[in-house]
């Protein structure tokens, strides 16, 4: 059996926790990045309110705090990352409980407004440098996977030495620093590149008490069986298909995906493909028609039904929402 020219073999040798989170990622962000650099000398606060955007911190020079509203403040040393996945408001700051001031103070704007936007705060205390990245998240429809993740996703510098998440540390603040010539797009994409190693690092950090997702991306039946849903998603999946293809008695097979999913197999189908449709539709102009066909429907009409089952709008509907002048 082969998928999308790959045989079944081949998929399970690759790496087939990177790539659904690579997948999971793409059709999380909407639009362009915003990133930058910052130098803050203490003391500094600064306040980031809750809105749909992930946000990525890495300290690059000293040390500071990192409060999630109702949560507990986290130590961020030289060379650590945290991961606001959900875009939960939180402060930054050299001192924990200090009064912060707002983004749109400090900055002279709102992220969503910025492309590139760089800070130098001066005063009398320790300095801190910081890497900084944020996206757009789209809202509808979620991946179950990103929300059962923390509010904050924190890889110390110890965890991601020696890893890919520190080479792509690494090429993102060399871009960062640079003037080439199409920066803006390349960090775009070393910022989807990061966002997936550190969730990938996230998980080999669970790997003793992994439940639910974490798990399930790890399983080798359940996450070769992803990494093939997600690789050709208009295929005539069934779940007699799947089992075959991972080498796992039927039964057994539909008990073991349900459970670490929380969803049945074909459920999971249905709503992947439903993920990669809404894409195809914020994305493009292709016509519904061809936008069905390429998630498995031959029908346009069960497309359009399914798709409102799943999503909660009509095609046509969630495509004029979604334009990109909007």
């Amino acid at each position: 059996m082969t998928v999308s020219g790959e045989s079944i073999s081949e998929t399970a040798q690759r790496d087939v926790v990177a790539d659904v989170l690579a997948d999971i990622v793409a059709v999380t962000r909407t639009g362009s990045v915003a990133y930058g650099r910052t130098r803050l000398s203490g003391p500094w606060s600064i306040a980031f309110a809750p809105r749909s955007i992930a946000t990525v911190h890495v300290v690059t020079t000293g040390a500071c705090y990192l409060t999630p509203d109702g949560g507990e403040s986290i130590l961020l040393a030289q060379g650590d990352v945290a991961l606001l996945p959900s875009g939960i408001g939180h402060v930054v700051s050299d001192a924990v409980g200090r009064p912060p001031r707002s983004f749109e103070e400090v900055f002279g704007g709102t992220i969503e407004g910025m492309s590139r936007a760089d800070l130098v705060l001066e005063g009398e205390g320790p300095i801190t440098g910081m890497l900084c990245g944020a996206y757009l998240l789209e809202r509808a429809p979620r991946h179950p996977f990103t929300e059962s993740l923390p509010a904050v996703v924190h890889i110390t510098a110890g965890q991601a030495r020696g890893s890919s998440l520190a080479a792509a540390l690494d090429l993102l603040a060399a871009e960062v620093d640079g003037d080439s010539t199409g920066s803006p797009a390349v960090v775009a994409s070393l910022l989807d590149l990061l966002f997936v190693y550190v969730l990938r690092s996230w998980l080999v950090t669970r790997a003793g008490a992994a439940e639910g997702w974490a798990r399930a991306l790890r399983d080798p039946a359940v996450g070769t069986t992803l990494a093939l849903v997600h690789g050709d998603p208009g295929r005539p999946w069934t779940v007699q298909a799947l089992a075959q293809a991972v080498g796992v008695p039927q039964s057994g097979f539909s008990r073991r995906f349900t459970t670490l999913t929380g969803q049945t197999p074909m459920a999971y189908v249905t709503a992947w493909r439903m993920t990669v449709a809404a894409r195809l539709l914020r994305e493009g102009p292709a016509p519904l028609r061809r936008i069905a066909r390429e998630v498995g429907y031959d029908s346009e009409f069960a497309f359009a039904r399914a798709f409102k089952r799943v999503v909660g709008q009509p095609p046509g509907h969630y495509r004029a929402a979604h334009r990109p002048e909007r």
